[in-house]
């Protein structure tokens, strides 16, 4: 393991970071705690074998003692706080609608989500990163994606406002994803 390959890795496990803990924050010292403990146990690592894997892994078990060792926190629902919540200048309706879903679901269904469609890994290594069988993985990965669905249909957007007649030197529109559904669900499927 070199240096390179290990910063290589650090845009996923920020985005995994991200999501597991749903503050920027919060991953920055996860991803920090998450090196750390790299650094500390590279002899565990078997040269050849898969080092995003096995990051991750260190990454998930981390947040797991963390979460274990915090006092219990009140339960917001995100609904209530809907006003509060603001987007970054930048940011679309749907994907802070996608955050927002995504946040409400189980954290055991949103880390295989994650895992699977975000970082783009095999049911395999999933299940070796989060320690579970790899029927669980493919069960958790369907009910997040029903349950996704299901939250994403009834998450106000902007597109669920009405929309002006479109211009006619506007592009047509996408006929890639169903009537009414957010092109972001798209790439979950």
């Amino acid at each position: 393991m070199n240096r390179t390959q290990v910063v290589e890795q650090l845009p996923a496990l920020r985005r995994y970071a991200r999501v597991l803990t749903g503050d920027a924050w919060a991953a920055d010292d996860l991803v920090q705690d998450t090196l750390e403990r790299a650094c500390s146990k590279w002899l565990l690592w078997r040269t050849g074998s898969d080092l995003r894997a096995w990051l991750f892994t260190l990454m998930h078990n981390l947040y797991l003692n963390q979460l274990r060792t915090q006092p219990p926190q009140p339960h917001l629902d995100l609904d209530d706080l809907h006003d509060s919540l603001q987007g970054s200048a930048g940011m679309g309706d749907d994907a802070l609608d996608l955050e927002r879903c995504l946040q409400r679901l189980p954290p055991e269904q949103r880390a295989v989500l994650l895992l699977v469609t975000l970082e783009d890994m095999d049911y395999g290594d999933t299940a070796r990163i989060l320690g579970i069988p790899v029927g669980t993985v493919m069960s958790r990965l369907s009910r997040a994606r029903s349950r996704l669905r299901l939250l994403m249909e009834r998450a106000p957007t902007a597109s669920t406002a009405p929309a002006p007649a479109p211009a006619a030197t506007e592009n047509p529109p996408d006929h890639g994803a169903p009537a009414g559904q957010p092109t972001t669900l798209r790439r979950l499927k």
